[in-house]
């Protein structure tokens, strides 16, 4: 399995970014926890959204507020992260994952579960 994150970015606060992520070696076909997780330097790496391949449901943060979709393309084995109403709090590295697990488990326990791609930076400025 393997995942392939494309750059994040720099985005002024209020504003929009979206992220996604090719996967391969694996099929949305198959029963998968989808996640973004991120990462802040010094900080533990924390769930963000997660979204099931074989029923489409998702799961968000509590502190994601509505602002951010997770969506994914099967045809495209891609997973999204639109994310909306930035702010400069949501700093981070991000982190695409796949594991065999459900949603709900995956986001808490997050690495070294599953199988990750390389992070990518997203700057929110004030």
């Amino acid at each position: 399995v393997q995942l392939q994150a494309s750059r994040g970015g720099l985005v002024q606060a209020g504003g929009s970014l979206r992220l996604s992520c090719e996967a391969s070696g694996f099929t949305f076909d198959e029963d998968y926890a989808l996640a973004w997780f991120r990462q802040v330097p010094g900080k533990e790496r924390e769930g963000v959204s997660c979204i099931s391949s074989s029923d489409g449901r998702t799961y968000y943060a509590d502190y994601v507020g509505g602002r951010f979709t997770i969506s994914s393309d099967n045809a495209q084995n891609t997973i999204y992260l639109q994310m909306n109403s930035l702010k400069p709090e949501d700093t981070a590295v991000y982190y695409c994952a796949a594991y065999r697990r459900g949603c709900y488990w995956f986001l808490r326990a997050g690495h070294p579960y599953g199988s990750w791609g390389q992070g990518t930076l997203v700057t929110v400025s004030s």
